[in-house]
């Protein structure tokens, strides 16, 4: 049904003008000057005609039917306005008027009207407030930015208007072309996820790219999102990044998992391109739009200058790329093609008086090379440079090749010319090694992210009404906190090892437990008040005798009663010790757009300290619990240093998909804390020594 947005045969503009100043006569005169070979009619009850073109008083006076109308009047006139177009079977309106959500609380209430008008009559709206909607194939320009951009191969959605006609200006100036382009607004029907699922099979639209300020449903974005990066690249910027929700998060988990972790994780799961920038995001764009992806993450690097070579050798390490390794008869041929002061090796130097045959002979001779995905070709201007036939050797040599060839023509005034064959080629440009790189090695991880087989998400046999009844019982009592030995229920219940405990009222009951279950062993206060019990000094560790247990007993309830005086406290947790392994972190909290997003990171009293923490969304599969990981700064020490073993990897792999299943299965569970969960040497497991939740 969005195609009544792109491929209108009619179109309306309410609100159309004779006035030059005016909104209506501008997105009026795009239509018109723009090419839309439709029919055009402007409505406006005060003019016969407009632009030539005859007007009408209301769409109800149209006398035929009507594809898409483009509201562009003030806001209080615009639910009747909308109310028109559904009795007139329009199926598709865009509203450009603003005054709506973003004017505060009675601009909610108008803009909540317009949807229940549009749901009313089964219209697809975008908008209000909004720039208006784009389609270079059709050809129309519904909106009211200057000019029609250029045709290309990228489809751009956008929820700032303004951004989009700064967007809008860079394509007039040549630099980009554009499929579609789609300036959301406030999102009260259309939003990305309906834009994705529309330009998912569009065959003028090559690479989708988003700015996207915050998401509506952020699970139902990664469930199309997979789906569409699987056929195309979607290349993405977020802006007004905050910490998940407002309010003040006191886990561990939550103090660290802001919204920035959760767009993070849910683009990676979801094959989404994050660029850091616009400028990036259109670095990526121009690669994607107009060369082949890569086979692979070796490249070699052609250039006529030295220390540029350099710099784009340290960016593809620093991209995570590699500096391809020529075969021997590649440099014995490139040595026979080049002058003796040339270096053969990759990178490729020609030298600085270079013509542009040289670069003809070192280019082939690199691309036929099994070893080398992708070709960064750096041209300086130097004396000699032959800049504009260069150009186009490099150009005509990318059209005759499966490999990416990025240039990299570095300079302003004397390299334009060449920059402007590059584009007539479909060869991107970058002033700068860096850019050249980080592009590459967005192809590079979403040719990765193709070859990728999708797993679904381990599940297990599990006991829930056993969780369900601890759940229930904390909400009778009024508790949102479940504490250590009410948790340690709830993960026994989903399969955790957890070493043997028992809870005990005083410091008789404590000296039974321990002497039942051997020394030593640990005590811990017991209350769903205390989140932090290291921090109340509420731990004794390797406790050897009854006196040890009696004395911590005590000494625990004295500054437990001191430091939360209003605490309910009933009594201490006495626990098996167990021997020492690696302390890690496995966490969860609640994002507003995504749900559950799990956090693995080193455990202990060092994680918010150290920040070593990685996330995704649940439920996630077996084969993305091991990538959190191996993505930790730390990973090393969990691989073993100096001799000692290796932690026990699928130990920690399988916790963590319990955890996936466990916040799946119960979203009132809105934070949870396992730390540490102490993982011993390979092919001994581990157990999950301190644990606690919060719920919704």
């Amino acid at each position: 049904m969005l195609e009544s947005f792109f491929r209108p045969s009619s179109v309306a503009v309410i609100g159309a003008s004779r006035d030059p100043e005016k909104l209506g006569y501008a997105v009026l005169a795009n239509l018109k000057e723009g090419g839309f070979k439709g029919a055009l009619y402007p409505i406006n009850p005060k003019a016969d005609e407009i632009l030539g073109l005859k007007a009408y008083p209301s769409i109800l006076d149209v006398p035929e039917p009507v594809d898409l109308a483009v509201i562009v009047i003030p806001y209080p006139f615009v639910p009747a306005v909308l109310e028109q177009c559904g009795q007139k079977g329009v199926p598709a309106v865009v509203v450009i008027s603003a005054g709506f959500r973003e004017a505060g609380r009675e601009g909610l209430e108008r803009e909540q009207e317009l949807i229940e008008i549009a749901r009313r009559y089964n219209i697809r709206l975008v908008g209000p407030n909004c720039l208006g909607v784009i389609d270079t194939a059709t050809p129309l320009n519904a909106t009211f930015a200057a000019g029609m951009p250029p045709a290309g191969p990228m489809a751009f959605m956008s929820q700032s208007g303004a951004l989009g006609t700064a967007v809008l200006d860079m394509a007039l100036a040549g630099r980009i072309g554009f499929s579609r382009f789609v300036s959301l607004g406030n999102k009260a029907d259309v939003d990305e996820i309906d834009l994705l699922e529309a330009w998912e099979d569009d065959p003028d639209s090559r690479v989708i790219l988003i700015y996207v300020e915050g998401l509506k449903d952020g699970q139902r974005f990664m469930e199309v999102a997979r789906r569409v990066t699987r056929k195309k690249p979607v290349v993405a910027v977020k802006s007004g990044v905050t910490r998940a929700g407002s309010r003040a998060v006191s886990s561990h988990t939550g103090s660290l998992a802001g919204s920035e972790a959760a767009y993070r994780a849910a683009f990676r799961q979801a094959g989404v391109i994050r660029a850091g920038s616009m400028e990036r995001l259109f670095d990526y764009a121009r690669a994607f739009a107009y060369q082949p992806l890569p086979a692979g993450d070796q490249v070699a690097i052609v250039t006529n200058a030295g220390g540029p070579g350099i710099l784009a050798t340290d960016a593809l390490e620093h991209a995570g790329l590699r500096l391809a390794r020529l075969k021997p008869e590649t440099i014995e041929a490139l040595m026979a093609d080049l002058p003796s002061a040339a270096s053969a090796a990759n990178p490729v130097d020609v030298l600085g008086d270079a013509l542009a045959d040289r670069y003809e002979h070192a280019l082939r001779l690199v691309l036929a090379d099994p070893g080398v995905d992708a070709v960064i070709v750096i041209v300086t201007p130097q004396a000699m440079t032959q800049i504009e036939e260069t150009a186009h050797i490099v150009g005509r040599t990318a059209q005759e090749t499966d490999k990416p060839i990025l240039g990299c023509f570095m300079g302003e005034a004397r390299i334009k010319a060449g920059v402007d064959v590059l584009r007539q080629y479909g060869v991107p440009n970058y002033p700068f090694p860096e850019r050249a790189a980080e592009a590459l090695a967005a192809m590079v991880a979403y040719r990765r992210e193709q070859e990728r087989p999708i797993h679904p998400p381990e599940r297990f046999e599990v006991d829930r009404d056993a969780v369900r009844k601890v759940l229930e019982k904390a909400r009778s009592e009024g508790r949102v906190s479940i504490g250590d030995a009410e948790a340690r229920a709830i993960l026994e219940a989903y399969g955790f090892p957890v070493p043997p405990s028992r809870l005990a009222a005083t410091p008789e009951e404590a000296i039974e437990a321990a002497e039942e279950m051997g020394y030593p062993v640990v005590l811990k206060v017991a209350s769903p008040d205390i989140l932090h019990k290291t921090d109340v000094g509420g731990v004794k560790l390797n406790l050897r005798s009854a006196e040890d247990v009696r004395d911590a007993f005590d000494l625990i309830m004295y500054r437990a009663t001191r430091y939360v005086p209003d605490a309910r406290i009933w009594g201490c947790l006495v626990q098996k010790m167990v021997p020492g392994g690696r302390e890690v972190l496995i966490g969860m909290s609640r994002d507003p757009q995504f749900g559950p997003l799990v956090a693995f990171g080193l455990g202990g009293i060092y994680v918010e300290a150290l920040k070593d923490v990685v996330f995704r969304v649940a439920p996630f599969s077996r084969q993305e619990a091991e990538e959190m990981i191996r993505e930790i700064r730390a990973y090393p020490l969990l691989e073993g240093v100096r001799g000692e073993p290796p932690a026990d990897h699928e130990a920690m792999v399988d916790a963590l998909c319990r955890i996936s299943q466990l916040v799946t299965d119960f979203p009132e569970i809105v934070e949870l804390d396992i730390n540490p969960l102490m993982v011993f040497d390979e092919g001994r497991g581990a157990v999950a020594l301190d644990m606690r939740l919060v719920l919704g």
